[in-house]
């Protein structure tokens, strides 16, 4: 087994209250990365799961930015990567999901698929990223096993295979029933939980036997190639409180998930064995520690093996940085990393020079491809509370835009810059960390604009489109031209009047 085959990198995608920060701490503590669980229905400090740190995040309990956790396990090193489970869908998020290779999908079982679960499966089949299905709650009152399963199998169009098989659910739950190996995990003490107790030879009531049959002979089998292919998708059922099929979920990432896969880039794929040590920034985050004004770039390793000291060139820069100071993280715990594999993440603390989309290589002749900006879905102007610290709105909107959590546009005429979001809760987080880390107060007023293209074509057209239109241009934090459009019928009457320009919905960085 070479060094990358025994790393998983995956993450957990869900809509919110299906359980996924629930779940997040139950693997950790199957992993041995933390040895208590916290009371997830608990105020305060034991409401929140390890990975969510910032202060609008700790105020609301729910997961803003998406976070990295590292745990080993039997020979395999796992990375987790936490995405966010707030209904505003935000870029973030897309672009966390482009440095796993697999995920886990978790779905309530009350309630089924929700909206935000289709979302971001959508984006993992953008990738072909192969999905395990985790049906959650099942100790409480759920729809059917079988409408769920068809459920999945016609909303995501995949094919379904259960791994797992409730005894019962709600108030009859007597535990979860193996397919592979007949044992059946049980609930014991005051509060049912799974304690460790697995019976091999059980006689099941008739029903449920009935319905166990009809599962295995009425769906697909198992097929690690339809897996792997993003085609099939396993489905265990359990509960993440109760700690019923988190075991499970852990072996099945480990014995069926892929190790590190080959990435798309301009001078084509990129093999993780591939010697040369390769890598992407899909996340920039600043001020994790509110100690020290830090800035750390997530860097998704693809080929080589990666030492502490290393020289590396970012795409964006051009010129070689030597990474002194590389970590591992455990969400707020972090160490310093010696070395590390393809498919591991590895944060570089750094001041401005790495931004999301950059790629790093010893010899600055890759660049990653995949990583887009999105048209943003809402934009606003920013209204100085106080107009002396101009200068700090600036430098937190160019930082905060540099890190994903929004866009910057700066109108070529009036002063008034513009943010630009994809999901309405980013503007809350942009509020609340202008206030926490910048000292700014801001408010955000209606902007007269709907949606915004990036212009693309040669000098001559970009001017002549420029001298008809200087009201609506403005430029991005790079300098590129973006046309500010005020409706979807303005962008399609600019395009058949400027046939040589390209108005663009995404950016690649």
């Amino acid at each position: 087994m070479s060094s990358h085959d025994n790393r998983r990198t995956f993450a957990i995608i869900s809509h919110p209250d299906a359980g996924k920060t629930t779940l997040t701490e139950k693997l950790l503590l199957q992993g041995g990365a933390i040895h208590l669980a916290g009371q997830v229905k608990a105020r305060g400090a034991a409401r929140r799961a390890r990975s969510d740190w910032m202060k609008i995040e700790q105020q609301r309990g729910i997961s803003v930015t998406s976070s990295v956790m590292t745990f080993e396990r039997q020979g395999i090193t796992f990375n987790l990567l936490d995405t966010p489970g707030h209904e505003d869908f935000s870029e973030d998020t897309y672009r966390t999901l482009t440095a796993v290779d697999s995920a886990i999908m978790v779905i309530d079982a009350a309630k089924g698929i929700e909206p935000q679960t289709r979302k971001l499966f959508e984006v993992c089949r953008l990738r072909s990223v192969p999905i395990i299905t985790f049906i959650n709650k099942v100790d409480r009152e759920g729809r059917a096993c079988f409408d769920l399963m068809d459920e999945v199998a016609d909303m995501l169009a995949l094919d379904v295979c259960p791994m797992s098989w409730p005894v019962g659910m709600g108030g009859v739950f007597e535990g979860i029933y193996d397919l592979e190996t007949g044992k059946v995990s049980r609930p014991e003490g005051p509060s049912r939980e799974f304690l460790g107790k697995v019976d091999q030879d059980v006689t099941l009531p008739t029903e449920v036997a009935d319905e166990m049959e009809l599962a295995q002979g009425g769906y697909p089998e198992f097929s690690l190639e339809d897996y792997r292919a993003g085609n099939l998708t396993p489905v265990y059922f359990g509960s993440a409180l109760k700690n019923f099929g988190v075991a499970e979920l852990i072996d099945a990432i480990a014995r069926y998930a892929p190790p590190p896969r080959p990435q798309p880039s301009e001078q084509g794929t990129i093999e993780p064995s591939k010697d040369e040590v390769t890598g992407f920034i899909f996340k920039v985050q600043a001020n994790m520690d509110p100690m020290h004004r830090d800035r750390i770039a997530f860097m998704r390793l693809v080929s080589g093996t990666f030492k502490r000291g290393m020289k590396l060139t970012p795409s964006g820069l051009g010129k070689p940085i030597a990474v002194h100071s590389p970590i591992l993280f455990f969400a707020q715990d972090r160490e310093i990393a010696d070395s590390a594999e393809p498919g591991d993440i590895i944060g570089i603390p750094n001041h401005g020079t790495l931004r999301v989309g950059d790629t790093l290589s010893e010899r600055n002749d890759v660049r990653f491809t995949g990583l887009p900006n999105f048209a943003p879905e809402i934009l606003r102007r920013v209204q100085l509370k106080d107009p002396t610290k101009t200068k700090q709105l600036r430098k937190a909107l160019d930082d905060l835009s540099e890190e994903g959590v929004i866009q910057v546009f700066y109108p070529e005429i009036g002063s008034q810059w513009i943010v630009g979001v994809v999901g309405q809760l980013q503007l809350e987080v942009l509020i609340s960390r202008l206030e926490a880390e910048y000292k700014v107060e801001a408010m955000l007023e209606p902007a007269p604009f709907d949606t915004a293209r990036w212009l693309k074509g040669t000098d001559a057209a970009l001017k002549t489109f420029a001298d008809f239109n200087k009201m609506n241009l403005a430029r991005d934090r790079d300098g590129d031209p973006v046309f500010m459009a005020r409706s979807a019928w303005d962008v399609s009457y600019q395009q058949e009047r400027n046939p040589d320009l390209a108005f663009s919905a995404t950016k690649e960085r």
